[in-house]
């Protein structure tokens, strides 16, 4: 089993105590108490406190502790002599730490330092750290072998993802590794390799108490890793999803499809995964392991050419929001699952403006509705009001892009200072598909307040922060407001039937959102 890990970071001996008591109580296996974080450390008057005070069942059961004193050259905050830093981790082995985690460059002296003098429990970690890069699977296989060579009990390389392709080669090396390997991808871009760790057998993954106190960039909280990824649960045949896009950090996507594979017994795990080139992701991660994707901005339009087999609607939209891996052939099957997401919920929307829902017909038909945004999102949407029987208006900045898309659709094409005085008529509809006024960029709306009194109903696809700038402007204009939350859950149900095929948990899925 993979073992949860809390660096304590903080600047004093009293709080790091209290922080490993905390770590306990959240659920970690162990503490890394990081000696070099501390502001006035004398490890013969401080390490005492800090290990026979630490939590008793850590001390006792499967809870241990990891000590590392890391120097500046090896993204410590340590600046002084090896021998001070040797002698206060050669303590920290002999009042009962259970790991001590030594740096590859210095490995060899320290071994010969603790040499006949190691307790039977006490395990060696041996570090390697790269900030820049993550180098070549052979390259990672021959430090593997440097740092099993130099006496390590444990092997751990920290590397930096570049991109999110990089991981691969990680997973990889840590899936042939004949020993213990804690082996972590840095950054962003790397935070699978923490998230994924127990699937591919890594010793330990490292997750922060809170935001704010991690000892390496792109750490998760400890209660993520439990709460939202599950991450006991996760094992060698657990299944990987996840949300494809750039930014991605932002999606509330894991946090719902997490809790729905849980709730219905699903072997699977629900990632972030900020991708860059979408077409390069796909063919690093070809494994039958990673068995399906939602795509979000920018790469909807390029999923539609990266999956051989794309469904006829998502082909007539001209983008994918949903992939599938075909467990038959490993074919990449492209759906789209936004149109019926965002178009019902606006159809409601009106439905309750007219005070009932059993009309017949699509309360769209006739209506002029304005899409704000030619993206893959705004074509799903333009679609869908037009085969609702809608007279659907392209917005955007770019007007060529607006003119591409309006051509397509058989649609009016806007920009968007265009839109500021465009009213033929009362009562429109507005649906904004950009990004903008997005978190952190909430103040921003992609039209004036003035320009909203023209529509009854306005819809924004941001759903972070739940009531955008121009939705609560639309509602003091006096317009039925629908939010993008209400879209992504149901484009969410959909994506989630087609990775499963089960129905959706819709009231789960509705409580975590509230």
């Amino acid at each position: 089993m993979t073992l949860l890990c809390v660096p304590l970071v903080s600047k004093t001996v009293e709080q790091m105590v209290a922080d490993a008591v905390a770590a306990k109580a959240r659920g970690a296996d162990i503490v890394e108490i990081r000696l070099d974080h501390l502001s006035d450390f004398d490890a013969v008057r401080d390490l005492p406190l800090l290990l026979r005070s630490r939590p008793l069942p850590a001390l006792v059961t499967y809870r241990s502790f990891l000590v590392t004193y890391r120097p500046k050259w090896e993204g410590g905050e340590y600046e002084g002599d090896d021998k001070v830093r040797f002698d206060a981790l050669c303590l920290a082995m002999e009042l009962g730490a259970e790991y001590v985690d030594i740096e590859l460059k210095v490995a060899e002296n320290f071994v010969k330092l603790i040499s006949g003098k190691k307790p039977e429990s006490f395990k060696l970690i041996v570090s390697s750290h790269n900030y820049q890069t993550t180098p070549s699977s052979e390259e990672l296989s021959g430090l593997v072998a440097t740092i099993q060579a130099v006496g390590a009990d444990i092997v751990k390389i920290a590397t930096t993802a570049v991109d999110i392709v990089d991981v691969t080669r990680m997973f990889q090396v840590i899936v042939h590794c004949q020993v213990p390997m804690i082996g972590l991808v840095m950054g962003e871009r790397g935070l699978i390799s923490r998230l994924l760790c127990s699937k591919f057998g890594g010793y330990l993954t490292f997750g922060t108490l809170d935001s704010g106190k991690e000892s390496a960039p792109g750490q998760p909280t400890i209660s993520d890793l439990l709460n939202v990824y599950n991450i006991r649960q996760i094992g060698e045949d657990t299944k990987v999803y996840g949300i494809i896009g750039k930014p991605v950090g932002h999606s509330k996507g894991p946090i719902l499809h997490n809790a729905a594979f849980k709730s219905v017994g699903f072997n699977a795990v629900y990632v972030p995964l900020l991708v860059d080139d979408l077409e390069n992701f796909l063919n690093a991660y070809s494994s039958p392991d990673f068995a399906g994707f939602s795509c979000t901005i920018p790469h909807k339009e390029a999923a539609l050419r990266c999956c051989d087999e794309v469904d006829p609607i998502a082909k007539a939209i001209g983008a994918v929001n949903t992939i599938v891996k075909r467990a038959s052939d490993g074919k990449l099957i492209g759906y789209n699952t936004d149109y019926v997401g965002a178009i019902s919920a606006i159809e409601d929307g009106l439905r309750g403006l007219r005070g009932g829902k059993d009309e017949i017909g699509s309360p769209l038909a006739g209506k002029i509705f304005v899409v704000i945004g030619a993206g893959g999102a705004g074509k799903a949407l333009a679609y869908g009001a037009k085969a609702k029987g809608a007279k659907v208006v392209i917005a955007n900045r770019t007007f060529e892009r607006a003119k591409e898309l309006a051509n397509l659709m058989g649609a009016q094409a806007l920009t968007l200072a265009e839109l500021e005085n465009f009213h033929p008529e009362n009562g429109m509809i507005l649906a904004n598909t950009t990004s903008i006024g997005m978190q952190p960029n909430v103040n921003q709306t992609p039209v004036s307040k003035q320009a909203l009194r023209w529509y009854s109903l306005v819809f924004d696809a941001v759903y972070t922060p739940k009531v955008t700038t121009l939705l609560r402007e639309a509602q003091e204009s006096g317009a039925t407001v629908v939010s993008g939350l209400e879209m992504f859950i149901r484009q969410a149900m959909g994506q989630f039937e087609l990775f499963t095929n089960l129905p959706a948990p819709e009231k789960l899925l509705r409580d975590i959102l509230a």
